[in-house]
C-alpha cells in the first residue's frame, strides 16, 4: 500500500508539473507585444516552418513575437537563436527576462521527479538567456557580439551549477568551433566555479546529501581529521553466536535490512569473546531455506551441507534473491540451532577503534567495502561496531538517534537490562547490556550539532 501511494504520488506529481510547463510556455508568450520585422534580416520573418528565429504567433503579417521565438521552438533552436551573433536587438529585455525566469524555476521543480529529464539543457538556456540579457542591459558601453554574451552566460552557469571545467570548455569549443574563445571560457569557467564553491557543493552532490545515497569522496572530508572510526558507528548492532538459534536469526532478519552480521564465537566455544567474522543475510537465507539445522548446539556435520550447491550463496540478480517471506518455518524450528561457522567470512576488514576516521574511510573506499569492523584495543573483550558507507558520511541525523535513545531507554525499564553511556566533547556512545544475554547488545552514538556546523 505504501509503494502504491508513493508511485500515486510521483505520477501525480510529473502530470501536475507537465502542465504547469504547458501552461507556461503557451500563456506567456501573449505577455509580449508584437515587433516588426527587422529590415536588414536575411532571414525569413515571420518564420515559415514551426521553428525558426522569428515566430509569428498570433501577430499580423511583417511581425514576430520574441517570446513566442523562445517558448515555442525546440531547444535547439532556443539555444541556437540565443547564441546567434546574426541576432542582435530582436529580443526585447521584458523578454528575456521572462524566459530566464520560467526556465530557471523550472528547471528547480523539474529535476529530481520521476521522468528521464536532466538539467544540462535548461543550464545552457538558463544561462544564455541570462548573457543576452546583460548583453542588453550593457548595451550603451559595449559594442562586443550579444552571442558571445549569451556563450559566456551559459559557460558560467554550467560551471557554477555542475563545477566541471574541462569538459565545458571542450564542449562549448567544438559548439563554436572558435579556438578564439579558449581564453574568456577559461576564465569565466574558472571563476564561476571558485564563486560557487565557497558557497556550497555541486548540484549533484547536494542531491546525493539530500536523497541520502552512500557516496564517499575519494579523499577524506576536512571534519574527519577530529574524529576517529569509534566516533562514528552507529547502532542498534546485531550480532550472532557462531552457533545462533534459529528464531534469534529469523527475528533479525524480519526487524533489520542490514546486509551483513557480525559472529562473534563466546564460551564455552571459546575461552573468551573473539570475533569470528562476517556473515551475509543472502547466505543466512539460504541456510534457512534449506532447513540445516540442529537440535545440540553444537558443530554441524560437513555432510549436511552436500544438498546445497555453491551457487546457492552467488550473488542473485536484481528481485530475484530468496525473500524471508517465502521461508516457512515452524515453531519447533525456531528452537534449533544454526552453525554459522561455514558460511561465515573469517577475514573480513577490520580496523581498531582508535584509528582516525580519515584513514578508515579512505581504506573503506579504495577497497570498495560495505562493511568493516570496528574493534576495541582492549585485550579480552570482544565488542564489534559495525563501519558501513552510511554511516561514514556524518549528516545531521540527530533526531533520529534521538529516537533511538528513547526507544533504548525504554527498553532499560526492566531490572534485567542496564544501560550506560560515555559521554565526551561531540558524541554519546551508549551501551544496553542485559543480564540474559550476558553480553553488550546495542549501540548507538549522537552526533553533537555543534561539530557538524562547525566541519
Amino acid at each position: 500500500m505504501f509503494w502504491q501511494k508513493r508511485s500515486a504520488f510521483k505520477i501525480s506529481l510529473v502530470v501536475t508539473i507537465a502542465l504547469l510547463t504547458s501552461c507556461c510556455f503557451y500563456f506567456l508568450p501573449w505577455v509580449a507585444h508584437c515587433i516588426p520585422c527587422p529590415s536588414s534580416s536575411t532571414l525569413a520573418c515571420p518564420s515559415v516552418d514551426e521553428s525558426g528565429e522569428y515566430q509569428n504567433f498570433q501577430c499580423p503579417p511583417g511581425y514576430y513575437n520574441d517570446l513566442a521565438s523562445l517558448f515555442l521552438n525546440t531547444n535547439d533552436d532556443a539555444i541556437r537563436n540565443l547564441l546567434s551573433p546574426k541576432i542582435t536587438k530582436e529580443f526585447h529585455i521584458s523578454s528575456l527576462f521572462i524566459y530566464f525566469a520560467t526556465i530557471y524555476c523550472l528547471g528547480i521543480i523539474t529535476y529530481g521527479i520521476a521522468i528521464p529529464s536532466g538539467l544540462f539543457i535548461p543550464v545552457i538556456l538558463a544561462g544564455a538567456t541570462y548573457g543576452r540579457l546583460v548583453s542588453r542591459i550593457f548595451e550603451p558601453i559595449t559594442g562586443l557580439d550579444r552571442g558571445l554574451f549569451a556563450l559566456l552566460g551559459a559557460a558560467s552557469f554550467l560551471g557554477g551549477t555542475m563545477r566541471m571545467t574541462v569538459s565545458i570548455c571542450v564542449i562549448l569549443l567544438e559548439l563554436t568551433n572558435d579556438l578564439l574563445l579558449l581564453p574568456l571560457v577559461m576564465l569565466v569557467l574558472l571563476v564561476s566555479k571558485t564563486v560557487a564553491d565557497s558557497f556550497n557543493k555541486g548540484v549533484y552532490d547536494l542531491i546525493l546529501q539530500i536523497k541520502g545515497l552512500p557516496y564517499l569522496e575519494a579523499h577524506a572530508e576536512p571534519y574527519m581529521k577530529n574524529l576517529v572510526a569509534r566516533d562514528v558507528v552507529s547502532g542498534p548492532l546485531i550480532t550472532f553466536s557462531g552457533i545462533e538459534k534459529v528464531g534469534i536469526i529469523w527475528h533479525a532478519l524480519n526487524a533489520t535490512g542490514h546486509n551483513g552480521f557480525p559472529v562473534i564465537d563466546e564460551p564455552p566455544l571459546t575461552e573468551a569473546p573473539e570475533l569470528c567474522g562476517v556473515v551475509l543475510r543472502s547466505h543466512l537465507l539460504v541456510m534457512l531455506k534449506e532447513k540445516i539445522f540442529s537440535n545440540d548446539k553444537d558443530f554441524i556435520n560437513q555432510s549436511s551441507f552436500q544438498r546445497i550447491s555453491t551457487l546457492d550463496f552467488g550473488k542473485a540478480g536484481s528481485g530475484k534473491g530468496i525473500k524471508l517471506e517465502d521461508i516457512d518455518i515452524d515453531e519447533e524450528e525456531m528452537d534449533m540451532y544454526v552453525d554459522l561457522h561455514p558460511i561465515t567470512n573469517a577475514s573480513p576488514y577490520t580496523v581498531v577503534e582508535t584509528m582516525p576516521l580519515a584513514k578508515a574511510a579512505i581504506i573503506f573506499r579504495q577497497h570498495g567495502l560495505r562493511h568493516m569492523c570496528v574493534v576495541p584495543k582492549s585485550q579480552g573483550v570482544c565488542i564489534v561496531l559495525f563501519l558501513s558507507s552510511k554511516i561514514v558520511i556524518v549528516y545531521p541525523v540527530t533526531q533520529e538517534f534521538r529516537r533511538l535513545k528513547t526507544n533504548l531507554k525504554n527498553k532499560t525499564s526492566s531490572s534485567e537490562s542496564v544501560i550506560t553511556c560515555k559521554h565526551n566533547s561531540f558524541s554519546s556512545l551508549c551501551l544496553l547490556e542485559d543480564s540474559k544475554l550476558n553480553k553488550p547488545s546495542i549501540f548507538f552514538l549522537e552526533l553533537r550539532p555543534s561539530l557538524i556546523n562547525s566541519s
